[in-house]
Formats: structure tokens, C-alpha cells, sequence
């Protein structure tokens, strides 16, 4: 699934690949806002992590957790 990150005061977005469902990912992200966590950590689909901090999230869009189609479809 496709995230793509804004972050407050930066002119461009972190956009990265990652296997958890979108429910895994609105969860992670709701709770860290909900306990007042400084940042959130993600994991892209190759191992990567990424820290972003709470206070500068301006907004988070998922992607649809379907895989890209290959090819010419008729």
C-alpha cells in the first residue's frame, strides 16, 4: 500500500511503499495522536523507517492496498 505523508512547513511529502493494511497504519497513526507520542514510525516494504514527528503531520493519505496491474488490460 501507497503512503504518501505532508509534513508542516516542508515543501515536499514522504511518499514510500509499505506491507501493512491500511486499518494497521490508521491505527498506529491514531494512537500515537491519542497518547501524545512526539513521533511515528513507519516501515516501508523494504525494511526501511521512517520518523515523523506528530506536531508537523499536516495529513496522511493511503493508498488502496491492491496491487498495481502490469500490462495492457482490453
Amino acid at each position: 500500500m501507497d503512503i504518501r505523508i505532508g509534513i508542516a512547513n516542508t515543501g515536499r511529502e514522504l511518499t514510500f511503499e509499505t506491507n501493512d493494511s491500511a486499518t494497521e497504519v490508521k491505527k498506529t497513526v491514531s494512537d500515537a495522536l491519542s497518547t501524545g507520542a512526539t513521533h511515528i514510525e513507519f516501515t516501508d516494504a523494504r525494511g526501511s523507517s521512517y520518523l515523523v514527528p506528530t506536531a508537523g503531520l499536516a495529513y496522511i493519505e493511503l493508498g488502496s492496498d491492491q496491487s498495481r496491474r502490469v500490462g495492457f488490460v482490453a
